[in-house]
């Protein structure tokens, strides 16, 4: 996925949003004791079949037959139920705070972020800190990723350092720790599983980062493209692996090889699948326990793979996670969100099922997304349930431990002993739907039936339909980039007029650099509009012979812009982006395209001419 479109994200301010609300109805929450009887408890490791749990002040206090119940205190009947832990999804890359509300909702209590801003990490670790997130799962994170110079981890605009020499590797892992990152995530991936080609670390500096990050006591975890990845990733020292490899087979040695280095393994089957062509996430959408939960954006997700032109077998890893089982090798759940087929939290409960696909057992999957989890984390107040732990918890009708599917069908979640308002987060969702149903049939704008958005040949920049053109930089998280935009004489066709977008992208001032000019279609600004009568957008530009970006806002979208780069030289040149080639959008509700810089720092000027929505 782009990382830089969520920084464009118009959710990304609800970060800054006071929880002080929430955070007193924790408080008063907390403060009453709370008893779940006669339930099924997965404490873990095993399966009770039958026991009380009293929760007081935000931690497991008892946990047994016939606990005597407090006074004042809140009895659940768990007959017929099941109490596990909260879920640890342990592959994730989070950028907002309403991904870890989401998450929440589906049982999952902490995420393993691998890959995120180190601002925004450190905002979420001050409010765990502080007691101020018990509406949301906790975050622990990576923060910035080692990657090498144009490696991985690169292409997505977020403004961050590379490393290339195995003796700059100590100062450089140290600096991300003084960054926040909980763990240490490298990369050794050079495309060559999907057809293509980019630059990875060398196994000395690989072996040279892992080294500086048990000198400073941190787990080194890695991701992989290959099984050569993987195994020369666990002959450097790498504690873990983030991804396991796609492919027709694995080595029959492989687990036992990660056996032997006491490695474990974050399979993400899910994500692997939509590498493979197929949608890993889609099943989903069509399950009762879980669809009510999932907006727009999620569905039209999870319905996705990714474009690969020569996919990939997934038969080994498949293969891989039962020498991996047979191995006695840890094996965590996660699920590589938000890449294509995933959506926050729902998709935790797909990869529990693909793994026992897999090859696991019920209660092995579970293990792996709690205590096997927690431990090898360091997280050692959850994962289980036993006095003293935090009450991280979540109810579900039936025994997951012979259907791993019944972990879907919740009856609760809560965390710090705080229920989650699941009630509310679904009439949201309910509410959003009906809205996107709405303008899937609302009337097309009006002046668009020609497709013409602007021939730019008057005074000043106008449009056909729609609310106009606006400067667009990333003024709004804090940057410093300036854009102007003004009509230039001399247009594409010899014609009077283009809009001429110039500016510079500040460097370092901002998680993600960006200046340009965007066109809001609907009738104010960001309102969406329907097109979907329209297939493809298209425009004339004329550059300096660098790339520049082109992005589509979509509610479906999440309010996360889809994008597409393309070079413009000295010469107009016409371009042409079929819609569906921006996150499979079907141009119903159309929030706005952005024209401009690509994220490296420095001035641009970019002409524009007879843009087309047709």
């Amino acid at each position: 996925m782009s990382f830089r479109r969520t920084f464009l994200a118009l959710g990304f301010l609800s970060a800054a949003v006071s929880v002080l609300p929430a955070a007193l109805s924790a408080a008063l929450s907390a403060s009453r004791p709370l008893v779940f009887r006669n339930a099924r408890v997965f404490d873990g490791t095993r399966l009770i079949p039958k026991a009380d749990v009293l929760v007081r002040d935000g931690r497991v206090e008892a946990v047994g037959p016939n606990i005597a119940i407090p006074e004042g205190a809140q009895v659940i009947d768990g007959s017929g139920k099941t109490l596990l832990p909260g879920l640890i999804d342990a592959h994730a890359h989070v950028w907002t705070r309403d991904m870890l509300k989401q998450q929440l909702m589906f049982g999952v209590t902490t995420v393993l972020d691998m890959f995120t801003e180190v601002h925004f990490a450190a905002g979420m670790r001050n409010e765990q800190s502080a007691g101020r997130a018990s509406d949301r799962a906790d975050l622990y994170s990576a923060g910035t990723l080692i990657t090498a110079p144009g490696g991985h981890g690169t292409e997505y605009g977020i403004k961050i350092p590379t490393l290339s020499d195995p003796t700059d590797a100590q100062a450089f892992v140290d600096a991300r720790i003084a960054e926040g990152s909980d763990y240490i995530k490298l990369v050794l991936d050079d495309g060559s599983a999907y057809g293509g080609h980019r630059p990875t670390l060398s196994k000395e500096t690989l072996a040279a980062a892992i080294a500086a990050a048990h000198r400073r006591g941190k787990l080194a975890v890695v991701h992989i493209g290959t099984l050569q990845d993987a195994e020369d990733a666990i002959n450097a020292g790498a504690d873990g692996l983030a991804h396991l490899f796609s492919g027709a087979k694995s080595d029959p040695d492989f687990g036992r090889l990660v056996a032997s280095h006491h490695a474990f393994v974050v399979p993400t089957l899910t994500v692997l699948q939509s590498v493979c062509g197929t949608a890993g996430g889609e099943p989903l959408i069509t399950d009762a326990h879980l669809s009510p939960y999932l907006d727009s954006s999620d569905i039209t997700n999870l319905k996705k793979a990714f474009t690969i032109t020569n996919k990939p077998s997934c038969a080994g890893s498949f293969e891989a996670v039962k020498q991996l089982k047979a191995a006695g090798v840890p094996i965590l759940v996660g699920d590589d969100v938000p890449n294509p087929g995933t959506a926050p939290g729902a998709t935790e409960h797909r990869e529990l099922e693909l793994l026992v696909e897999a090859g696991l057992t019920p209660t092995e999957a579970l293990i792996g997304a709690t205590s096997a989890a927690a431990r090898i984390f360091h997280l050692d107040d959850r994962g289980t349930i036993a006095p003293g732990k935090r009450a991280d918890l979540l109810l579900v009708n039936g025994d997951p431990a012979s259907d791993i599917l019944v972990t879907r069908d919740i009856a609760g979640v809560w965390k710090d002993g705080v229920p989650a308002d699941r009630a509310s987060f679904r009439a949201a969702v309910e509410k959003e739907k009906e809205q996107s149903k709405a303008q899937a049939a609302a009337a097309p704008p009006a002046g668009s039936e020609s497709g013409l958005v602007s021939d730019f040949e008057q005074e000043k920049p106008e449009t056909r339909f729609g609310a106009g053109w606006m400067i667009s930089t990333d003024a709004m998280i804090g940057g410093k980039s300036a854009a102007q935009i003004k009509i230039a004489a001399g247009g594409a066709h010899g014609s009077k007029g283009c809009l001429d977008i110039s500016g510079e992208v500040a460097a370092g001032n901002a998680p993600v650099g960006w200046a340009g000019a965007l066109f809001s279609p609907g009738k104010a600004m960001m309102a969406a509009a329907n097109l979907s009568s329209k297939k493809s957008l298209s425009f004339w530009a004329k550059g300096e012979g660098r790339s520049y970006t082109v992005m589509i806002f979509a509610q479906s979208f999440g309010y996360q812009p889809a994008q597409q780069t393309f070079t413009a030289g000295a010469e107009w040149k016409q371009f042409t982006f079929p819609l569906k080639s921006f996150n499979g959008t079907d141009g119903h509700d159309l929030m706005g395209v952005f024209f401009g810089s690509s994220p490296t720092p420095g001035k641009f000027d970019l002409l524009i001419d007879d843009v087309r929505i047709e």
